[in-house]
């Protein structure tokens, strides 16, 4: 049995143990911790991005704020049932605070009202999640999104003699707030530009497969000359798009198609010239560690840093704390000062077998 000098001792020692415990938790840098855990919940897998920069954007950065924080991951690709189970688990398991990119806007009202329910804060990201009672949205400005498509492309058509079209519309995922949006955009520039819509799809799931068969149709409908460009929502789409143009013996180079997200396969049909576009969105610099700011804050019950929010929002339920980040229009001609110059990504992971002596006529080093 041990005595009361080797009690004392071993008490001393715990309360030691507990205050150096307590001294590493906190702060907002240098891998401070005490935030609990965090679910995240991405929507799909077909679109690279998510993988590829917003899930290791995000949890680079929660580790840099939180060193101890839990990270509860979960992809749905693209079912909403799937995801409402993802987080009645992650809220079963006690996450302090939610981020999800909700595949159906709508339907996700009913996990956002479950995470309320237990006083767990959302953060919408990427996709406003409408009509619930979310307490962040984050994302970038997606009405200037589908405008700079449209602007890009309608600039194009006009330099090729053919401004008024016509174009198919190989629109984004109908269960997508964004896509909407994205389509909005373009359609006022397309408009204003007098390029005329011969044929419009919406793509579930933003499938690059169903893209693909949409795109056909559109080829059996107007034939092979009966268009001059396209406009496909993001990179997903337009490869599915561009496909389908090859194998219609259509070559893509003479149809300007634009995209979205700077995806590697995409940058690299740019530089060959088979896609004419992206929209650039620094997802894995900017947007997932702002959203990993967020989360980690919610979690240690503070408040985001200051400056950090820079709107309000209407989702329809409520005027929603924002943070939106603004989008930049990408050609061969900028690669190198946009995609290249942040290190979203290298020209080695670009410019390799046949895209070398597209790169190098783009100057991309």
């Amino acid at each position: 049995m041990l005595d009361r000098r080797w009690m004392s001792l071993l008490v001393a020692l715990a309360v030691l143990g507990g205050g150096s415990l307590v001294a590493g938790c906190g702060g907002d840098n240098g891998g401070g911790g005490g935030g609990g855990s965090i679910a995240l919940l991405l929507p799909e897998s077909k679109t690279a991005r998510y993988e590829s920069a917003d899930r290791p954007g995000f949890e680079k950065r929660v580790k840099q704020l939180c060193s101890d924080c839990e990270i509860i991951y979960s992809n749905a690709e693209q079912d909403p049932a799937k995801q409402q189970q993802q987080a009645e688990a992650a809220l079963t398991k006690g996450v302090k605070v939610m981020v999800l990119d909700a595949v159906d806007a709508a339907s996700a009202g009913a996990i956002v009202t479950k995470a309320k329910q237990k006083n767990v804060p959302v953060v919408s990201y990427d996709r406003l999640i409408t009509n619930a009672d979310i307490d962040y949205y984050i994302s970038y400005d997606n009405v200037r999104v589908g405008e700079l498509q449209g602007e890009t492309l309608s600039k194009k058509l006009k330099e090729m003699g053919k401004a008024k079209g016509p174009i198919p519309m190989i629109n984004g995922a109908p269960t997508d707030n964004n896509a909407k949006l994205f389509k909005q955009g373009a359609t006022s520039k397309f408009q204003a530009a007098g390029v005329k819509i011969a044929k419009q799809f919406d793509t579930p799931d933003w499938s690059p497969d169903k893209a693909q068969t949409e795109m056909d149709q559109a080829i059996t409908s107007l034939g092979k000359n009966g268009f001059v460009g396209v406009y496909a929502a993001n990179d997903g789409t337009a490869g599915g798009a561009i496909a389908a143009m090859k194998g219609a013996g259509v070559d893509p180079k003479t149809k300007p198609t634009t995209g979205q997200d700077a995806e590697l396969a995409a940058v690299q049909r740019i530089v060959v010239g088979e896609q004419y576009m992206t929209v650039y969105k620094d997802v894995g610099v900017s947007e997932a560690p702002k959203a990993a700011e967020i989360a980690v804050a919610l979690a240690k019950g503070d408040k985001p840093k200051s400056g950090l929010v820079n709107e309000q929002v209407d989702n329809g339920k409520k005027k929603v704390p924002s943070v939106i980040l603004q989008p930049t229009a990408v050609t061969k001609e900028n690669i190198n000062d946009t995609i290249v110059k942040d290190k979203f990504l290298t020209a080695s992971q670009i410019c390799t077998g046949r895209y070398a002596s597209g790169c190098k006529d783009a100057g991309i080093q």
